[in-house]
């Protein structure tokens, strides 16, 4: 109902496709049906905006530690399949150019981002809002950078040594395959459309051991975000070249010691295989608190895979809206309170510790403070807003963002609206006020893991979707 009352207020008369249904172990997928108002399978056009895709396996080459779960307790064992990055550049009928880089990463961090992001402005004449790093969030991946940092408590000298090597051969590839894909540039046009895809539960309304019985009865409970979106990228020819899709949920299907872009990543290999000689590139949505529930097997891994890539192809296969018009970034920091600071004496207090995770951070804290003087009471963090014409309006969050935010931007900001999380720097979870006030894990538990000092302050949520309505109303920003 939402959804039609959302194409209404744009105008349009859409046509619908029909409603698939269908039950089995892993429960009821319902996929509405993708909706536009014109086709993008007609006739070839003529240049105006271009596109280029590249990608570059980034698997380690060698047996490295794990990230994604605080419990693990060795390094990798093997591969279930290759990690990518994938990039796709953009240049709209004025020159303007962007670049979108996937990964099969749980997360990047600020340092590694901001060294890639500087070298490809530098070398492709770009700002930094024209840039956009989105991740997986696989839990199958390598540590990567010092994301995560206080987790790791277990590693030694030798294999921090390993994840640097690691982090660098990243950066510079990452680099190279932005320069291999604007030399890919080539004429062509864009089109979007969303479907759904019911994998996602709550994790924080609905037990686990719980969940298949009160799915079947259809009794889950909390807010959830099924959407599918969907661009198309053709080329003159009216030839398929790369699909863009996002899913509001966790990749944590997969607990084993074997490296694997988890269900995203079969999903993508799914719309590979079913249309060769196509780019598929995932952004991982506001899934904080949702999660693919049952889990731990790979066969449920490629299945749920398989049904986001199912959403996908039906999406391609119905009407779509066509992308006119031009293409406005914005980017900015936002100075992100945290609550009150801890003393001096409560950390080293922590540091003698019991729990490693707690012991691990404080140690991180105190080294900040010997490093800077004292503990900064905010963090930056960053918004970004890429305008795609006048029909879609695709807002990146870092951090690990709950599903409230893509709910309400989506509600204020209405149609065409695509939020992503686990971009540009994931240094948290990033609660709604209604999140933090529960608490929980998702509420301030995690900060612990993230070597964090404290929880955020009450307005986190405020600053966030203020920042965002600010980028939509700005012109182009650096």
């Amino acid at each position: 109902m939402q959804r039609r009352m959302w194409l209404l207020v744009v105008g349009r008369v859409l046509t619908a496709g029909a409603l698939a249904v269908g039950v089995g172990l892993l429960g009821t997928t319902t996929a509405e049906p993708a909706r536009g108002d014109e086709t993008d399978r007609g006739e070839p056009m003529a240049a105006g905006w271009q596109a280029g895709t590249a990608r570059v396996e980034i698997t380690p080459d060698e047996m490295m530690w794990m990230s994604g779960y605080g419990a693990r307790d060795h390094v990798a064992e093997g591969k279930l399949t290759d990690l990518w990055a994938k990039a796709l550049a953009l240049e709209d009928p004025a020159g303007h150019r962007a670049l979108l880089i996937t990964l099969d990463l749980v997360g990047i961090d600020r340092e590694l981002a901001g060294r890639v992001c500087r070298q490809i402005a530098q070398q492709h004449d770009l700002k930094r809002a024209d840039i956009a790093l989105c991740t997986s969030h696989t839990h199958t991946g390598p540590v990567v950078g010092r994301n995560l940092r206080a987790m790791y408590w277990r590693l030694d000298e030798a294999q921090w040594q390993q994840v640097d090597r690691y982090t660098a051969r990243l950066e510079a590839q990452l680099v190279e395959l932005a320069k291999r894909a604007f030399a890919a540039l080539e004429p062509c046009r864009l089109a979007w459309t969303y479907n759904t895809c019911t994998v996602a539960v709550n994790r924080r309304n609905n037990r686990e051991a719980e969940v298949p019985r009160l799915r079947a009865e259809g009794r889950l409970v909390g807010p959830v975000d099924h959407d599918v979106p969907v661009l198309a990228v053709r080329d003159g020819e009216n030839r398929l070249r790369a699909v863009v899709f996002g899913y509001a949920c966790h990749a944590t299907v997969l607990d084993s010691y074997l490296y694997s872009g988890d269900y995203p990543g079969f999903a993508q290999m799914e719309i590979e295989k079913a249309l060769p000689g196509v780019t598929a590139l995932f952004w991982a949505g506001c899934g904080a608190d949702q999660n693919p529930i049952p889990r731990r097997r790979v066969e449920l891994a490629k299945a749920y895979g398989r049904r986001l890539a199912q959403s996908v192809l039906r999406a391609l296969d119905a009407t779509m809206v066509p992308i006119e018009g031009p293409l406005r970034t914005a980017y900015a920091e936002i100075d992100l309170p945290f609550d009150k600071l801890p003393t001096r004496e409560q950390i080293e207090r922590e540091a003698q510790s019991s729990n490693h995770y707690t012991a691990s951070r404080a140690k991180l804290l105190l080294e900040q403070i010997d490093r800077d003087g004292s503990l900064s009471p905010t963090y930056p963090y960053p918004v970004q807003l890429w305008q795609l014409g006048r029909q879609v309006r695709f807002i990146i969050l870092g951090g690990e963002v709950v599903v409230d935010f893509a709910l309400r931007l989506k509600r204020e900001l209405g149609p065409g609206t695509w939020v992503a999380a686990y971009a540009n720097d994931v240094m948290a979870y990033i609660p709604s006020r209604r999140v933090l006030n529960e608490g929980g894990y998702e509420g301030g538990g995690a900060m612990v893991y993230y070597g964090l000092p404290t929880v955020w302050a009450p307005q986190v949520e405020e600053l966030i979707v203020r920042k965002v309505h600010e980028l939509a109303q700005l012109p182009q920003t650096k």
